[in-house]
């Protein structure tokens, strides 16, 4: 998998085996989360699965539950590194109860949507010689409007404000702006 001489420390080599690690384990929970959902929803119309484009990034799966309420859960990632030895990696499990609500006097296919729910996730920042990392919980709140066209798409823009409960930075974070792409099935 990986080897200690591809990196410059072994400080390194430990965090970049506990982030896949810690990967494995968030992938592994979404899956069997998507797959309960599934099984318990088997005859639920409206599903759909794609891509939250925001902070951070989602892999993002809905299922309706009625035909006014449905739950949304993503997978989180968000990587960057900026100037000399820094980096900063994310990755979180979403899940949010959403009421939806029709808007076709607009036009035909417009809904807008409002739920709360809660994440998970870990974090590690890195500059120089100060390493943190740590475990987040959040509850969430949010918002938003779709269009669903007459081909299997689904577009949204939503906010998604969060308040974390642990870890580095708690309190409020409203940074959650995001564009949804999904395939409808």
């Amino acid at each position: 998998m990986f080897k200690f001489e591809e990196y410059e420390d072994y400080e390194s080599f430990v965090l970049q085996t506990k982030i896949i690690e810690s990967m494995k384990k968030i992938i592994l929970t979404l899956a069997l989360a998507v797959s309960l959902v599934g099984f318990l929803q088997a005859q639920a119309n409206g599903k759909s699965i794609g891509l939250r484009l925001g902070y951070p990034t989602e892999i993002s799966f809905q299922s309706g539950l009625s035909n006014s309420n449905r739950i949304e859960l993503g997978l989180g990632i968000r990587t960057y590194g900026y100037g000399v030895n820094s980096n900063y990696s994310q990755f979180s499990l979403s899940g949010v109860y959403q009421w939806v609500w029709d808007l076709s006097a607009l036009s035909s296919g417009f809904n807008w949507y409002a739920g709360v729910g809660a994440s998970l996730g870990y974090y590690s920042y890195s500059y120089v010689n100060y390493k943190y990392s740590g475990y987040p919980a959040s509850l969430l709140g949010q918002i938003g409007i779709e269009y669903n066209f007459n081909i299997p798409l689904r577009l949204s823009l939503d906010y998604r404000p969060a308040f974390q409960l642990n870890g580095n930075g708690n309190g409020f974070i409203g940074d959650g702006i995001a564009l949804g792409v999904r395939y409808k099935f």
